[in-house]
């Protein structure tokens, strides 16, 4: 017994140190800090309330309308009405769940230009043809560009051809991609910076963490709600979670070895 407690002691020290040389993993809100009072997700109160508890980013989901304005929101409908199908006059007035105003991501950015710790994780939903992902690719640059936000804003897609469109147009910028079906050497080869994988899927394919630190590449996984595979996620290196948990999972990940019982 006391050379099993010997090291289980042992192992939690080189864990604790090897922590420490890799860096404490960063927590990004899901859709922002949404579940709190007066918020609600992808609402402009999301994102100040996820700058205010200096995670390190806020996600947010981006659809075009059929006129080309770029909405925040998740779902492909809103009150039954299709977003991409509808123009922005026909949706403009509804409302999110905490009263907001359905937001454009002009009106979200300008808000995230006062803000000083999140950074802004733009996720581009996909689109109805390769060329019209692309065009949306294209356009929501040019916005976040004009805002001058393009060194505080990071993109992740489920949709390869948005991805390699802000590749092209967006050199500079980190780049993920959300799909988990592609190894990391190939998204490496494709001008990706990170990999953006459900959790699951990482759990899959263990030997993908390994590769995309050999590739070079950053290693976010989402949804992550349950607090021990946060814990999982952290211990194994993952340099992001996306959770909708994040003042929890900022605790986990700032302290993730707890004490051994009985040693």
């Amino acid at each position: 017994m006391k050379q099993k407690t010997s090291v289980l002691f042992l192992f939690c020290l080189l864990l604790a140190f090897s922590l420490q040389a890799q860096g404490q993993t960063q927590i990004i809100a899901h859709r922002g800090y949404w579940q709190t009072e007066g918020s609600a997700q992808n609402s402009i109160r999301a994102l100040e309330l996820a700058d205010e508890i200096r995670v390190y980013g806020s996600e947010f989901d981006v659809h075009l309308t059929a006129d080309n304005v770029a909405v925040i929101f998740h779902d492909d409908t809103i009150q039954g009405i299709a977003i991409q199908s509808a123009t922005y006059d026909e949706i403009k007035d509804l409302t999110l769940a905490n009263g907001e105003k359905l937001p454009t991501l002009q009106e979200y950015l300008e808000k995230g230009k006062t803000l000083t710790h999140t950074r802004l994780i733009f996720e581009l939903k996909p689109h109805q043809t390769p060329e019209r992902n692309q065009e949306a690719a294209r356009t929501v640059v040019e916005i976040v560009d004009r805002m001058g936000l393009k060194d505080r804003t990071e993109y992740i897609t489920f949709d390869m051809d948005a991805g390699k469109e802000f590749i092209r147009v967006a050199p500079e910028a980190a780049v993920a991609y959300l799909r988990g079906d592609v190894a990391p050497a190939e998204l490496k080869a494709l001008g990706y910076t990170g990999l953006d994988y459900h959790y699951n899927v990482m759990l899959e394919h263990p030997e993908w963490f390994e590769e995309a630190r050999e590739a070079g590449l950053t290693i976010n996984v989402w949804t992550v709600n349950d607090p021990e595979i946060i814990r999982q996620m952290v211990m194994s290196g993952v340099d992001y979670i996306t959770t909708d948990i994040p003042e929890e999972a900022a605790a986990i990940a700032a302290h993730p070895v707890t004490t051994i019982e009985n040693i």
